[in-house]
C-alpha cells in the first residue's frame, strides 16, 4: 500500500508546477509524464507494493475491488511520446514554432489514445486526482479522475486512457478540484468529451474515498 501523500504523487507522476510556461517548457513536462506512463511495468514494481500492482488477467471478486495503477490502463505496444520522435525539445527556445506543432500533434494524437478491452467491466479501484466537471464541494458527483497532479488545469489534459470520467453514487463532503481520491467501481471502456479533456474510461456509480496515509 502507499504510506504517504508524497509515495503517491511519486507513483503517478511528478507534481507539475502552478505557473504559465512556454510551449518547450510544457512539451518537457508532457515528454517526462509520458515517459513515466510508458516505462515498463518490471520497473515500477518498486514504487508500488504488491496490492497496488496491476494484476494480469482475471477480476476481483463480487464485492471487492482489485487496486490497480494508471499503467493497467495502458495497451500494450501503444507509445505515448510517438508525437515526439526525432524531436530535440531541450535545443528548442519557447515560442518555437516546431515546439507549438508538437504541442498541438501529441494534444490530437492522446484525444484518441487506444484503450486496453480488457479493463472493460473490471472491479477495479484507483488513486487519482479530481477536475470537477460539475460542482466544488459538497455537490461534486461528476468529476474526471487524471494521474498527476495539474492535469487538465495547468498542463494539457494527459492521454485519453489516462484519464477515467466519473459518476459517483454519492457526493464526498468537501471535494474539490485536485484533490487526491481512491475511486472504486466497474470500469467501462466509454469515451466522453468535455471541456476538460476526453475521457477513454467511464466509471458509473462510483465509490469516493479520501486519500489516506496508510
Amino acid at each position: 500500500m502507499l504510506k504517504s501523500m508524497k509515495s503517491m504523487v511519486d507513483r503517478l507522476s511528478p507534481t507539475l508546477p502552478m505557473v504559465a510556461i512556454g510551449a518547450v517548457t510544457l512539451l518537457l513536462v508532457v515528454v517526462g509524464v509520458g515517459a513515466r506512463h510508458s516505462a515498463p511495468r518490471a520497473q515500477q514494481a518498486a514504487a508500488a507494493s504488491p496490492a497496488s500492482a496491476p494484476a494480469e488477467g482475471g477480476n476481483a471478486p463480487e464485492g471487492t475491488y482489485r487496486e490497480i495503477d494508471w499503467q493497467a490502463l495502458l495497451p500494450k505496444g501503444w507509445d505515448p511520446l510517438a508525437p515526439f520522435r526525432g524531436m530535440r525539445l531541450q535545443r528548442m527556445q519557447d515560442g518555437d514554432p516546431r515546439a507549438q506543432e508538437a504541442l498541438f500533434k501529441a494534444r490530437e494524437y492522446w484525444k484518441t489514445a487506444p484503450t486496453e478491452p480488457g479493463m472493460d467491466g473490471a472491479r477495479v479501484r484507483i488513486p487519482g486526482y479530481v477536475v470537477s466537471l460539475d460542482a466544488e464541494g459538497d455537490q461534486l458527483r461528476e468529476f474526471l479522475l487524471v494521474p498527476y497532479f495539474g492535469a487538465c488545469i495547468h498542463v494539457p489534459p494527459p492521454p485519453s486512457n489516462q484519464i477515467i470520467h466519473v459518476l459517483a453514487s454519492r457526493p464526498l463532503p468537501g471535494l474539490r478540484t485536485m484533490d487526491p481520491v481512491w475511486v472504486s467501481g466497474v470500469l467501462r471502456v466509454e469515451r466522453a468529451e468535455t471541456m476538460m479533456g476526453d475521457a477513454g474510461y467511464a466509471m458509473h456509480d462510483a465509490r469516493l474515498e479520501r486519500y489516506q496515509e496508510r
